[in-house]
C-alpha cells in the first residue's frame, strides 16, 4: 500500500518492505517539468489503482557529466530539489542512484534483474519514449517491455507533451534561463524555478551601499543569464521577498556569487542553506558611471521586484504546494 511518509533512498541495497511491489518511473527527470509531471501523474494513477506505492528511480550526476571531460550540464534540479518535487507531487518515494562509469557498464539484463526484480519487485514501470539504460544503452523501451512480459510486471512508455510545436524539455528550459527568459522557463516547468545555496561571506560591498545581500556560490555550470531578478527566498521557516543580482560587471566578474537582497531582513545567516525561487527577470547586467548611479538603479530594481512579486500567482497545484508563491 502507499506509504504514509515520503522515503528518499540513495541506493537499493536495503529497500523498505513497504516499497516492495511499487510502480516505478525511471529517468533523469532534470527539472520535473510539465512533461515529467504528466509521466508522474500517470505513475501515481497506476499505483493508486493497483494499491501500491508510487516511486521515482533517477540518477546523479547526470550521465552526460560523467562522460564529459568536466561537468558542464546546467542542472535544473539537484538531489534535494528532485526529492522535494517528488514529494510535492504526492509520490511515496524517490531513489537517487549514483551514476558513474562502473554503473554505466551494468548490462541491461542485470539492471532489470538486480534493481527492478530483486530489489523492488516492481508491479509496473513507466518510462519516456527516449529512455535508454545499461551498457552501450542497450536497454530500450522495447527491451524493457519484453523483460516485463517475461517477468510479470507491466511496462508503459509515454511521450512527453508538446507546447507551441516544441517538446517541453529540460534543454529548452535551460536555454530559456540562460537567456533570462524566466517567465518562459517557469511556464514550461509549471512552477517557479528554485535552487539551494549556502550563504557565504562576500566582499560586504552591498552592505556599504545600503543593500546587504545573502551571497551563495554557484556551480561552474550554473548558466543563468547574468542580470537582476525578483525572487522569493526561504530562510529556515521564513519566506522573504527580495531582489537578486547575478554577475558583477563593475567589479570582479569571475564566477560571481548569486547575491540576494532580502527586504526587511537583517539577520546573520552565514553558513545556512537558503532556497531561492525566481519570480521574474528585471534587467540584464549594466555598467554604471559611479556608485550613485548604481544605487539609483538598485532602488529602481527593488521597486520593480516588489511589483512583480505582488502580482505573482501559482502556476499550478504543484507550484502552490511548493509554497513560494501564493
Amino acid at each position: 500500500m502507499p506509504m504514509s511518509a515520503f522515503v528518499r533512498l540513495s541506493d537499493l541495497d536495503n529497500v523498505p518492505a513497504q516499497l516492495r511491489g511499487a510502480y516505478v518511473a525511471i529517468g533523469n527527470f532534470d527539472g520535473f517539468h510539465r512533461g515529467h509531471q504528466m509521466v508522474l501523474s500517470t505513475l501515481k494513477a497506476r499505483a493508486d489503482a493497483a494499491g501500491v506505492p508510487a516511486m521515482v528511480l533517477t540518477f546523479e550526476p547526470h550521465p552526460r557529466d560523467v562522460f564529459a571531460p568536466a561537468p558542464f550540464m546546467f542542472r535544473l534540479t539537484e538531489n534535494g530539489a528532485k526529492a522535494r518535487l517528488a514529494e510535492a507531487l504526492g509520490l511515496d518515494a524517490i531513489a537517487i542512484l549514483n551514476f558513474d562509469h562502473a554503473f554505466s557498464q551494468i548490462e541491461a539484463e542485470d539492471f532489470v534483474s538486480r534493481f527492478l526484480i530483486e530489489a523492488l519487485g516492481v508491479t509496473g514501470v513507466i518510462v519516456g519514449s527516449d529512455f535508454h539504460f545499461g551498457r552501450q544503452r542497450r536497454g530500450t523501451p522495447v527491451f524493457l517491455k519484453a523483460a516485463g512480459d517475461a517477468n510479470g510486471f507491466v511496462v508503459e512508455t509515454l511521450n512527453l507533451i508538446d507546447e507551441g510545436d516544441e517538446i517541453i524539455s529540460s534543454s529548452r528550459i535551460r536555454a530559456a534561463l540562460s537567456e533570462g527568459a524566466v517567465t518562459t522557463a517557469n511556464r514550461l516547468l509549471g512552477y517557479h524555478w528554485f535552487f539551494d545555496g549556502c550563504v557565504i561571506k562576500g566582499d560586504q560591498r552591498g552592505r556599504e551601499l545600503g543593500y546587504p545581500t545573502a551571497n551563495t556560490i554557484t556551480h561552474a555550470s550554473f548558466q543563468l543569464s547574468q542580470g537582476v531578478y525578483a525572487v522569493r527566498t526561504r530562510v529556515a521557516d521564513q519566506l522573504l521577498d527580495g531582489v537578486a543580482a547575478f554577475g558583477k560587471p563593475m567589479f570582479n566578474n569571475q564566477r560571481p556569487p548569486f547575491e540576494t537582497h532580502l527586504f526587511n531582513f537583517d539577520q546573520d545567516i552565514y553558513g545556512q542553506t537558503i532556497t531561492v525561487a525566481l519570480v521574474g527577470h528585471i534587467r540584464g547586467q549594466e555598467v554604471f558611471s559611479g556608485l550613485d548611479e548604481l544605487i539609483a538603479a538598485m532602488d529602481r530594481d527593488s521597486g520593480k521586484a516588489r511589483a512583480l512579486i505582488s502580482i505573482a500567482r501559482p502556476l499550478s497545484a504543484l507550484d502552490s504546494k511548493l509554497g513560494f508563491i501564493g
